[in-house]
């Protein structure tokens, strides 16, 4: 009778077998990816968890919280993602390049396993906008006001970005 090792040792091969006929050899950590995956779904366990001990409603968000979530998420991603700032959150994953445009930077991300897929996570603002706009959810369930404020300044931030990005554009067409 076969140990449960032994399935344990096929189940682990057909795995290697798959990855290997995905990624051809190439460094693409599908399961550091796998892992990010299984980490977000255990917070959105635990926070629906959190939310149900504590008798929170799900709040029916309107088109002013999704706008307003939108405009943060957007601000916050770009923040984290590309500020440099932020960048010692992001230096033990990344390599910096140099600049990218306005106060964002250019870094590459480095190492492999589960320090390629964090460093992809945090330089991505698309990949971090899903982590923050579940974030800002929670929020929206378990601390609604102070996370209205919240995203209204940082979608108050947004809008001064693009008014900054609109000067600069009315500038260069009258030659300044």
């Amino acid at each position: 009778m076969p140990s449960p090792g032994d399935a344990h040792d096929r189940l682990r091969r057909a795995a290697d077998e798959e990855r290997e006929a995905y990624t051809g050899g190439a460094d693409h950590p599908v399961g550091g990816y796998a892992g990010a995956m299984g980490v977000y779904v255990a917070g959105i366990a635990a926070l629906a968890g959190v939310a149900r001990l504590a008798r929170r409603p799900v709040p029916e968000p309107g088109p002013w919280d999704v706008l307003l979530c939108a405009g943060a998420t957007h601000r916050l991603s770009r923040l984290v993602a590309k500020d440099p700032v932020t960048s010692p959150l992001r230096a033990p994953f990344t390599r910096f390049r140099g600049t990218t445009g306005p106060a964002e930077l250019d870094e590459e991300v480095r190492g492999s396993g589960g320090r390629k897929v964090v460093g992809e996570l945090l330089t991505c603002p698309f990949c971090t906008g899903m982590w923050i706009v579940t974030g800002l959810a929670a929020g929206l369930v378990l601390a609604p006001r102070p996370t209205r404020l919240a995203t209204a300044a940082l979608t108050a931030l947004t809008g001064s970005d693009l008014l900054h990005f609109l000067r600069v554009r009315m500038q260069q067409a009258v030659g300044e």
